[in-house]
């Protein structure tokens, strides 16, 4: 017999996936809503280094912080209906960390 080393843990347990018809629609969210979180982080600081560059206008300023706003809201929106808190969308990538770096 073979163990299928490639789910084990360091500590020889193996990780599992758990599979619940009761949360399946949140856990979906969940994962949609951190790729929207990080993306959102992305236009965010590359937003920040355009105007700090001067390369924008002061309506493309405009435009884009209002933008960033609506999106924030619209998440926190989405977080609430699903129950879900801000560091819910942080996932823990194992060795490598959580995915989304701590905003400051």
């Amino acid at each position: 017999m073979s163990i299928d080393r490639s789910n084990c843990t360091r500590t020889g347990r193996r990780r599992r996936v758990e599979l619940d018809p009761d949360t399946v629609e949140r856990d979906i969210a969940r994962l949609v809503l951190t790729v929207v979180e990080l993306l959102r982080q992305l236009m965010e600081r590359q937003a920040l280094r355009r105007v700090e560059s001067g390369e924008l206008t002061e309506d493309q300023e405009e435009r884009i912080g209002l933008t960033l706003m609506l999106l924030d809201d619209r998440m926190g929106e989405l977080r609430s209906r699903f129950g879900l808190r801000p560091e819910d969308l942080n996932i823990d990538l194992g060795p490598l960390g959580p995915l989304l770096p701590k905003e400051t």
